[in-house]
């Protein structure tokens, strides 16, 4: 059981998240009019990112500093707004709602406290913010909370900004201000919410692409009862479902180092589990990181693709909501498309909607900018999501222009914003009718003409934040290219690198996605007939076909190219990691609906052999993918046996206790972002754990780290012997001068100090300042100029 002091922080922590949820609402049931729960759930997401968004422009720009008042102000604010439009829409917004409107919103709302309560009492049993890159995440939200104004101080390379994609951990902050709980708590809780956001967000997505396949025609209970099971069913997919390679547990004498296929080990399910480590199913093609969210969420590391998850599936809903709200029956056929309103575009590219438009489209004009908005804050927690979200945004909208183009016929002076300017001659009438008469033409035309909005939309948005970042990708290499290539080199930013030839088995790839792609064929199957007849698809299966393209794309894309980094022998791991994290999450979308779809069509034939074998199979691959929390929790989190709370820093009483006492004394004591020096470290160690723990910056951390962000490794190697002399020199001008250097108020010895320089010269800090904190042999000194 959870102590009663959790219990309350976990409420209160629910109560903040519930309370920004209440207050988007009017909001977010104009953006999602069509949802049978109004978008409930994502109310909670969407005023998390934009309190947050306009927190970081005010402190940006320096006119409001990040401070509890600024983002009560702030949240003041949109609470006056959303009861505007309440006021304003309040009959079409209570017209919108049914019973089964608050019933599914209230059972969001228990389903969201239900799995952050669970993980919350999960990570209670192993709270350390220790190990992995958590050192990283944690400075990064300390040194957030420490900022007056942004961008915030790099912890590990003072006085330099963060280099790194950190708005998910600014919402974080944001949070963790406003519930005034400690951050070594709001870590954890963090870690939590994101998970009860998966869950939860991925359930709303499910439940609605099930409900809307019907559109317009009554619904009877027994749909409603199989649209939940829908979105339970996605909920799980998403954020509790892992992959068939826990089949290995049924097999013995599996390498970690030279898998091999399943059917060539010996069958051994009396040993179960056979050692099975849950970690394989990550690594397990070689030199590459293929991870999913239930990984993330046992690990627990606070990282950007992690942030980003409840981002990507409010996107994905928006985008959901935009095609079904496109002047389509919701659900209802493509025939069903009527014609008569149309979207026109002037000369300049400004959006004006005809008064015959539908409600529901005239929502384009508020909802296009808030996929700008969407994609750069996607783009600044995880930059490649970004650019993935980015093509599922083309792919939507090159598919609506193709219904408009199809269904609709083309006014010259209306629908082509080209044909609005050619000048009307004789020399020109033929090339204007050819392009009347070309669609894919006009396709591109109308799809360049709000992708260029979007475009312009995004740059605005993230405008802020890259003022003051600097991408580490170094180009774009070609895997396995040809040596006529690689003795070019290089053609602009396209590499063509010699031994950078490794590609997937595909037995490896069946192992990682066969799960999907074995409910996406018998789907294929299923609706093989209506596929050749294009008009009689449904919207909601265009909109899972279009997920599962740019799943199986995103699945393929890092078998034949790689953003090149820092990483050699790993150069395409952190490309496929990144696009297969968002192939996964889409193909568990799709999965959840297509379950439901296809047993649902079964439950009303007869049931043959080969219907009742498809069932059994299932069933298998059901267990397996589902039986993955089992090993992975179990072994992280020691079998649940040990409750040790939620206060993320209390390994140290133990590790190190007198660090403990001093990290304690320094996030007590010392207000903003003094330097304070440390011992410099490799990355993924214990070094670094003062500036990570209070958010001070120091003259070097992790450096590897450092090497990633800044692009060459000889920036940060710099900084190792200034860091070696201001310890160890007995030269009291050499180390003055380099305290001035890097404007450095603090020094703290401790442990790792002492055994990182044996040749420690304590006395000299005697004379540049004094000791304001001592236990043991930890000591901090402050630098007196």
């Amino acid at each position: 059981m959870m102590p009663i002091n959790d219990l309350l922080i976990v409420a209160r922590w629910e109560l903040i998240l519930f309370v920004i949820g209440i207050l988007f609402l009017p909001l977010t049931f104009k953006l999602f009019p069509i949802f049978f729960d109004k978008g409930y759930i994502f109310a909670k997401i969407l005023g998390i990112a934009i309190i947050s968004y306009v927190i970081f422009v005010l402190g940006i720009t320096h006119l409001l500093p990040f401070t509890g008042t600024t983002i009560f102000l702030v949240v003041g604010f949109f609470a006056v707004i959303n009861t505007l439009i309440l006021k304003k829409y309040w009959k079409s917004i209570i017209g919108q709602c049914n019973n089964w409107t608050i019933i599914v919103s209230f059972f969001e709302e228990l389903l969201f406290f239900l799995v952050l309560l669970f993980w919350s009492y999960v990570r209670a049993h192993q709270p350390d913010i220790h190990g992995l890159e958590k050192f990283m995440d944690f400075g990064f939200l300390n040194s957030i909370l420490r900022s007056t104004y942004f961008p915030p101080r790099d912890i590990w390379f003072t006085p330099l900004p963060i280099n790194y994609y950190y708005f998910g951990h600014l919402t974080t902050a944001v949070l963790t201000k406003i519930s005034n709980i400690p951050s070594f708590i709001t870590y954890n809780l963090m870690i939590a919410t994101l998970a009860a956001f998966a869950f939860t967000e991925a359930f709303s997505i499910g439940i609605n692409l099930w409900l809307l396949l019907l559109g317009s025609k009554k619904i009877d209970e027994v749909f409603y009862r199989q649209g939940i099971l829908c979105g339970l069913l996605t909920g799980f997919l998403v954020s509790f479902g892992g992959n068939i390679h826990t089949i290995y547990s049924l097999f013995s004498g599996y390498s970690a180092a030279n898998p091999v296929p399943f059917w060539q080990m010996p069958f051994a399910p009396s040993s179960f589990p056979n050692a099975y480590w849950y970690p394989d199913a990550t690594r397990f093609i070689y030199h590459t990181i293929h991870e999913f969210p239930i990984y993330s969420f046992v690990v627990s590391d606070l990282h950007g693709h992690v942030l980003d998850i409840p981002f990507v599936l409010l996107t994905i809903a928006v985008l959901m909501s935009i095609i079904f709200n496109f002047n389509l029956p919701a659900g209802g056929q493509v025939k069903n498309f009527k014609n008569k309103n149309s979207l026109k575009i002037n000369p300049f590219g400004k959006l004006r909607i005809n008064a015959e438009r539908s409600r529901s489209i005239k929502n384009l004009k508020f909802k296009i900018p808030l996929i700008s908005f969407l994609l750069a804050v996607m783009y600044m927690t995880n930059a490649w999501d970004g650019a993935i979200y980015f093509v599922l945004v083309a792919l939507i909208f090159a598919y609506l222009e193709f219904i408009r183009i199809k269904k609709n016929k083309i006014d010259n002076t209306t629908n082509n914003p080209i044909l609005q300017i050619l000048p009307i001659n004789k020399k020109m009438h033929n090339f204007k009718y050819f392009l009347l008469d070309n669609w894919i033409i006009d396709l591109f035309i109308g799809l360049f003409v709000y992708l260029l909005i979007i475009g312009v939309g995004f740059f605005l948005f993230s405008l802020p934040f890259n003022l003051y970042f600097k991408p580490f990708v170094s180009g774009i290499g070609i895997i396995c290219a040809p040596s006529f290539l690689t003795n070019i080199g290089k053609i602009g930013p396209i590499l063509f690198e010699k031994n950078y030839c490794e590609r997937s088995p595909l037995w490896q790839l069946f192992i990682l996605y066969g799960f999907f792609y074995f409910w996406v064929i018998g789907f294929l199957i299923s609706i093989r007939k209506t596929i050749k007849q294009f008009n009689n698809l449904t919207i909601t299966d265009i909109f899972v076909l279009i997920l599962i393209a740019l799943s199986t794309f995103l699945i393929i894309l890092p078998e034949l190219i790689y953003l090149k980094d820092i990483y050699t022998d790993y150069f395409r791991a952190n490309t496929m990691f990144k696009l297969v994290y968002q192939a996964f999450i889409m193909l568990s979308i799709s999965s959840g609906y297509i379950i439901v779809r296809l047993i649902s069509n079964i439950k009303r034939r007869a049931l043959n052999i080969v219907r009742f074998l498809f069932l059994i199979f299932a069933f298998c691959l059901l267990v397996l993918v589902f039986i993955y929390p089992y090993f992975a929790i179990n072994s992280y989190y020691g079998n649940l046996k040990t409750y040790h709370g939620l206060d993320g820093i209390s390994y140290l009483k133990e590790l190190y206790p007198t660090d403990y006492k001093a990290i304690q004394w320094l996030n007590a004591h010392v207000k903003g972002q003094p330097v304070i020096l440390e011992a410099q470290g490799d990355s993924y160690t214990d070094y670094a754990r003062v500036s990570a723990n209070t958010g001070l910056p120091t003259v070097l951390g992790w450096t590897v780290h450092e090497w990633l962000w800044r692009g060459t490794y000889a920036v940060p190697a710099a900084r190792i012997p200034d860091v070696e002399i201001l310890y160890e020199s007995p030269n009291l001008e050499i180390t003055r001068a380099l305290i001035r250097k890097y404007n450095i108020r603090y020094v703290f010895i401790g442990d790792l100090e002492r055994q990182k320089y044996p040749n420690l010269n304590i006395n000299k800090f005697n004379q540049l300042g004094k000791i304001v904190f001592q236990m043991g042999k930890t000591k901090i000194y402050k630098i007196s100029f």
